[in-house]
């Protein structure tokens, strides 16, 4: 079988380039400046077309834009290209209306003057964090017996320098020394940082580590996760002793199959770390002892096509292991102890077909679980030494629920958090024994009245039979079938797209638009099944489900035809460039961020991160009948003349998920094929990763110039 090679067309004048080593050095790039023509239109940036042909399975692909990859981020050709596409679209800004500012403004009205995050209890120490409405991001901070101290400031940071962020602060067991880690320009490799009681940085500092910081039980050593810094996969895991210098550190699990990526987690006994080692469809666990974390770490239930599981430890030193092995939605079921893992004790929570169970955590005498039921979260409590069982009920017909803060395996009470479209985030705590539910803490939101707004949840018919959620969110003062309406997708690595509360879609709500969510395979909102008919050979389900969910809206007489947008953003980015190829004429205007739009050419280079590690979603082009399957829909592959219609791309230069260089070429390719004469613009952040800008404010601008996107379309 041929394996995909790249080589470049002969052009009549070979001075135009030369080669070494099979790469280019262009001599020569023309990039038109953004300029405005005799009848005052702006004329868009025009880089050089350079072809370049890529050749598999007797099928041949002609790039043109592939030049714009640059894995140093600094070819000024390229910067230059990026920065003319900036100015492009700011132009066109400045010609309309001025929303951005309107819709910013209203975002920063609804921030209270100043927000306390829920406190999280440790020994004696309450963990919180706090941001008034002119900060960027939260101050940390913890008290004992009533006394506030600040632990650490990032928005000192964003004074200097135009990206900060932290992505954990970790204190240790005895509370004396406390870790962080954060991140300088939104790449996501970490540094950790440590202080020590009186909040001073101690000479350890640890580079190039990924998510995740855990202390042993001495307090002693840190272990943590770093990436392969090519693929940008979390391969390894070292332990590192407090008062050393990070060559020291002692590397105890390295990864060697590139499929697989590895996160770390802690039981709440707080006795062991777990190393996951994961792909799509299998995993792997091994334990390592939190009082001797040097040692070999012990593998949990060795590794296995088509077996995911995840463990819970119980003060008892018993296991409670939810698996998948003949369990497509899960059961649940305890194992003795560390060396019988695999082997079951008693079942304690079934296979359900219809049930999906997403998580669980062990009390003394009660298994608390996370279930999913037609699309819909929820809790089921189960009293170990009865077998009873209750679900908590919730009462909107489209909500989010999930267990959170319960850190103590012996705590009496279990946590979770609530949202809906209509109410902001509130914590509860329930009662294990009795049910007694209390109300413990709400994100504040000024300038918001629930009763205004109304949300529905309804079920479409997919082309092929398959019922489909959707969620459907608007102001009750609106006329529904001349409102404009705005779909929101995603749809893979079987992820699940909530109905929670986003504050930032109400000035859209305000403004007389329609909001659906649209839940469609791929995603794993109704369990096993409902992800497996969204990846591989079944993606194209995924689009046909939001097209057709489009579709079954307005035909419910909810948005008018002449409105309609989406939203999407990574692989959700994917999904509007699918969307716009196979029906264009079916929207007004896109909002794709971050899209992860040039899927065949990044699934055939292993060396583009995290490439290997999803084979398992999309498929290996090395592979013909994926390599066919996936050309199908990869949406750079499928521009072609049609009436798209208006798009604007987000981006970051410094994403570490989807590779910059995607959108980037996405969007000349886009303008140049288009016949509608509606604007291709992009957006790319010179600073920045996956999650665009740092701070909230920076965020929030952002946002509001996506919808202001919207709104001066509306006006065209």
């Amino acid at each position: 079988m041929k394996c995909l090679s790249l080589k470049k067309i002969e052009f009549l004048n070979p001075k135009l380039f030369l080669t070494k080593n099979s790469s280019f050095v262009f001599l020569l790039i023309v990039i038109a400046s953004c300029t405005m023509s005799s009848d005052n239109k702006l004329t868009p940036p025009s880089p050089e077309k350079i072809p370049f042909v890529m050749e598999a399975h007797g099928d041949t692909r002609i790039d043109n834009y592939y030049w714009l990859r640059d894995d140093t981020r600094s070819d000024p050709q390229v910067l230059n290209y990026l920065k003319l596409e900036n100015e492009y679209a700011d132009q066109w800004f400045e010609k309309r209306t001025d929303y951005k500012s309107l819709i910013l403004e209203e975002l920063i009205s609804r921030i209270v003057t100043s927000e306390t995050s829920y406190k999280v209890k440790k020994g004696d120490y309450l963990y919180f964090n706090e941001i008034s409405s002119k900060d960027q991001l939260p101050k940390y901070y913890r008290s004992k017996d009533g006394n506030k101290e600040l632990i650490i400031d990032p928005n000192i940071k964003l004074k200097t320098q135009e990206y900060y962020s932290i992505n954990s602060v970790v204190p240790s067991s005895d509370n004396s020394l406390i870790a962080f880690n954060d991140d300088d320009n939104g790449r996501r490799e970490f540094t950790i940082k440590i202080l020590d009681s009186d909040y001073e940085l101690l000479d350890d500092e640890i580079t190039q580590t990924s998510y995740g910081i855990f202390w042993s039980s001495d307090n002693k050593f840190i272990i943590y996760l770093k990436k392969d810094p090519i693929t940008l996969i979390a391969n390894q895991v070292y332990v590192h002793e407090i008062g050393t210098s990070q060559d020291k550190d002692v590397l105890i699990y390295k990864e060697e199959d590139s499929e697989f990526n590895i996160n770390l987690g802690q039981s709440r006994t707080d006795k062991f770390i777990y190393i996951n080692i994961e792909k799509t469809n299998a995993n792997e666990i091994r334990l390592i002892d939190a009082g001797n974390p040097k040692a070999e770490p012990k593998i949990a239930i060795v590794r296995g096509e088509d077996h995911l599981y995840s463990l819970e430890h119980a003060n008892d030193d018993s296991f409670y292991v939810r698996s998948n092995l003949n369990s497509p939605n899960y059961k649940v079921y305890k194992a003795s102890d560390i060396d019988s893992l695999d082997v079951a004790v008693e079942e304690i929570a079934p296979h359900y077909p219809d049930i999906f169970i997403s998580d669980h955590i062990i009390f003394d005498d009660y298994l608390v679980l996370e279930i999913r039921e037609n699309g819909l979260p929820g809790i089921q409590k189960i009293k170990l030494s009865d077998k009873s069982s209750s679900m908590v009920a919730f009462n909107e017909e489209s909500y989010y629920v999930s267990l959170s803060y319960n850190l103590d395996s012996k705590d009496k009470n279990f946590y979770y958090s609530y949202s809906s479209p209509t109410q902001p985030v509130t914590i509860y705590s329930q009662e294990l024994e009795n049910s007694d539910t209390k109300n413990l803490w709400q994100k504040e939101i000024n300038n918001f009245d629930a009763d205004k707004y109304k949300t529905s949840r309804q079920f479409i018919t997919a082309r092929d039979g398959v019922k489909v959620p959707v969620t459907i969110t608007h102001h009750n003062d609106i006329d529904l079938k001349s409102s404009p309406i705005l779909f929101y997708g995603y749809g893979s690595y079987g992820l699940t797209t909530e109905s929670y509360f986003r504050s930032s879609i109400i000035p859209l709500l305000d403004r007389g638009f329609v909001h659906v969510l649209v839940n469609i395979r791929g995603g794993g909102e109704m369990g096993k099944y409902w992800y497996e008919q969204g990846r591989m050979f079944n993606k194209l389900n995924t689009f046909y489900d939001f097209n057709d969910a489009v579709k079954s809206v307005l035909n419910m007489g909810i948005g008018s035809k002449e409105k309609v947008f989406a939203q999407g953003g990574s692989a959700g980015g994917l999904l509007m460039g699918a969307i716009i190829n196979f029906e264009p004429e079916l929207y007004t205007g896109i909002l794709s961020g971050v899209p992860f739009v040039d899927v065949l050419t990044t699934m055939s280079d292993a060396s583009i991160p995290l490439t290997t590690f999803e084979w398992d979603e999309w498929g290996n082009p090395e592979n013909k009948d994926e390599y066919n399957y996936i050309k199908q829909y990869s949406p750079y592959d499928n521009i072609r003349a049609l009436n798209y219609p208006a798009v604007l791309v987000t981006s970051s230069l410094f994403d570490s998920q989807v590779q910059y260089y995607e959108p980037a070429k996405y969007t000349p390719k886009l303008r140049e094929y288009s016949t509608s004469g509606n604007p291709v613009l992009m957006k790319m952040n010179l600073i920045g990763g996956h999650g665009g800008k740092s701070g909230r404010l920076n965020q929030m601008e952002e946002t509001a110039e996506e919808y202001g996107f919207l709104l001066n379309l509306l006006d065209e």
